[in-house]
């Protein structure tokens, strides 16, 4: 299922999804470590990806975003390769033939991104990988960093990445999706939704689709965040799953993923009965044992504005009896 070169040895270690699974509930994850154009380590989520292998022929494309360097047929699929060091404003990288290819699936999307070399694997824990430090700024590319053997180890902000090579990863709901006339959008504004997300981008995206359907919105930036805030109201006498109709969380968060978020939840008292959606990018390695394991009601790969509103606006309707319709005349 997963080739890597340069005698890595990551075959046997890349063994199967059910392994993987392995670590559901356990805030722990796997980083596979490459480099771009200078010494600096980076990390990309191996559930996310599917192979890496040598940088094929690549052909161009026309009015291609210039971090593009082409595409490639790859195991009978034309894949785009986006040239990460581009990506993040630096230079691009030299002699792509000696490069190497992280063919990895992001929101429903298959898509390789061209890196200088690939380290290794290695297995860490959630707590131990941080949000980007506040003097980064907000023009950086970073979603989380972390410290292994001593060496910095930069997560870069895929989502953002996305969003702006590949504009079709919109974030407006659907314009034939609208609400009931006899609504009152005001009184659903007593309604309220958590978000957990680490990125920007998908807090951003989520919380214009949902804003839209009158619901008001809540952001918080990693699971150990979301569930401090939970526990917080719980010990002041409200009841978190009656304050919010559901919680949208993420997967891949630091501090606390959003496995580990729900296992949680659903073992702290009152705040057991939330109604909880996975929401993640994590599309092409999930499965329904997964949201079993750890106790989710749904899940949903990102990002179909119209899907969330859907699922949204179906819980919305189980709690307050209010209804999203297609504009048909019904």
């Amino acid at each position: 299922m997963f080739t890597v070169l340069q005698g890595i040895g990551m075959a046997s270690v890349l063994e199967s999804v059910d392994q993987r699974t392995k670590l559901v509930g356990a805030n722990r994850l796997e980083l596979l470590l490459f480099r771009l154009e200078d010494d600096q380590l980076y990390g990309i989520n191996v559930f996310k990806v599917k192979e890496v292998l040598q940088c094929p022929k690549l052909s161009e494309i026309p009015k291609r975003h210039h971090a593009i360097r082409g595409v490639s047929n790859i195991r009978g699929s034309t894949v785009p390769v986006l040239d990460l060091n581009l990506a993040v404003h630096n230079p691009p990288l030299d002699d792509v033939s000696s490069c190497f290819v992280i063919i990895s699936e992001y929101n429903r999307t298959t898509q390789g991104f061209l890196v200088k070399s690939v380290d290794r694997i290695v297995n860490l824990n959630w707590e131990d990988i941080h949000p980007p430090p506040k003097g980064a700024g907000k023009g950086h590319y970073l979603t989380a960093v972390t410290e292994y053997e001593k060496n910095i180890i930069e997560i870069i902000d895929v989502e953002k990445i996305l969003s702006e090579v590949a504009p079709a990863h919109r974030d407006e709901l659907c314009d034939d999706c609208i609400i009931e006339p006899e609504v009152d959008l005001e009184e659903r504004k007593g309604l309220k939704i958590m978000v957990a997300d680490d990125s920007a981008v998908a807090r951003r995206q989520i919380k214009r689709c949902v804003e839209k359907l009158g619901i008001t919105v809540e952001l918080f930036g990693d699971g150990r965040e979301a569930l401090d805030h939970l526990i917080q109201l719980q010990e002041s006498g409200i009841n978190p799953s009656q304050e919010y109709c559901m919680l949208i969380s993420d997967i891949e968060m630091p501090e606390m993923d959003g496995y580990t978020l729900v296992s949680n939840i659903r073992g702290g008292g009152k705040m057991s009965n939330m109604h909880i959606i996975l929401h993640t990018s994590l599309s092409g390695v999930f499965n329904e044992a997964m949201v079993e394991k750890v106790g989710a009601d749904n899940f949903l790969a990102k990002f179909r504005p119209e899907e969330l509103a859907g699922i949204v606006s179906e819980r919305v309707e189980s709690v307050a009896g209010y209804k999203l319709v297609k504009e048909s005349g019904e």
